[in-house]
């Protein structure tokens, strides 16, 4: 028996928030912030936004590691935060996310149109979040909700190590009955989920504009001038470049025409990992 590289494309496995839903991805940011608060610790938006794409015990673990963070922890507590301190606002963290994770619900305008056109070009649609199970129910449940069902889900979770590890990727491999890894394109709005993607030996394509790195809404997405968009771009390019993502676009929408360039790529032999 001897290996053939693929030539087409089979699954792509797909982030959720800021990538099929919550445009903006504001459903974790805005309850992190809330979620130190409670602690009387206070912590930026744009702080909360960093370590986006890891699991959230994670995600938190990071955050009490920045320098500031961590002193004002200390002036409150009189220690910096611990594992254990961690684990208490992961804990306060995840009952806020439940209950406030139908706010920022909805499909990406064109998300569905555009998901199934890919299932009738044949791909299998995986997933995968650094939502915990207990949320990714939820979300699960709500997208249901909205006319989209992935093929399959896989929580942080419910693999030994959440993102930028792969594990969650290649679960998603296993269960769709993937032939080989480079017949799956990871796409992500973080730069986690991007490297999730590259250490499965996935194509990979970043969303620049529609999550966590532009950080606006449908609304605000669309009110930016040529010159304001251009900016924003050129500035998300930057913070992806070291994750080597194949492919930087807007939204979800312009996938289709990423998928037909990998499928030529794949035709002529070449593999996500030679690039």
């Amino acid at each position: 028996m001897n290996y053939s590289h693929p030539t087409q494309l089979q699954a792509a496995i797909l982030d959720w928030a800021g990538t099929v839903v919550d445009f903006g991805s504001f459903a974790p940011t805005q309850i992190f912030v809330e979620a130190f608060a409670e602690f009387d610790v206070q912590v930026s938006v744009e702080q909360a936004r960093g370590p986006m794409g890891m699991g959230k015990w994670d995600h938190i673990r990071t955050l009490c590691d920045l320098p500031d963070i961590a002193e004002r922890y200390r002036q409150v507590f009189g220690r910096t935060p611990t594992d254990d301190d961690v684990t208490a606002i992961y804990n306060r963290f995840m009952p806020l996310q439940i209950e406030k994770i139908a706010m920022h619900s909805a499909l990406i305008p064109g998300a569905l149109h555009t998901l199934t056109h890919l299932r009738q070009s044949g791909l299998k649609i995986g997933s995968c979040s650094g939502y915990p199970k207990v949320v990714m129910d939820k979300v699960v449940e709500l997208a249901a909700q909205n006319g989209y069902v992935a093929d399959h889900v896989v929580a942080t979770d419910e693999t030994p190590n959440g993102r930028p590890w792969p594990a969650q990727a290649l679960a998603n491999v296993i269960a769709l009955g993937v032939e080989d890894v480079a017949a799956c394109v990871k796409v992500d709005d973080t730069v986690p989920g991007i490297l999730e993607g590259r250490r499965a030996g996935m194509w990979t394509v970043a969303l620049v504009c529609s999550g966590n790195a532009l950080g606006l809404s449908w609304e605000g997405y669309r009110a930016l001038n040529a010159l304001e968009l251009d900016s924003e771009r050129k500035r998300i390019h930057e913070l992806f470049a070291g994750s080597r993502p194949h492919y930087l676009i807007d939204t979800i929408n312009e996938l289709p025409e990423v998928i037909a360039d990998i499928n030529r790529r794949l035709a002529e032999g070449v593999m996500p990992q030679s690039c």
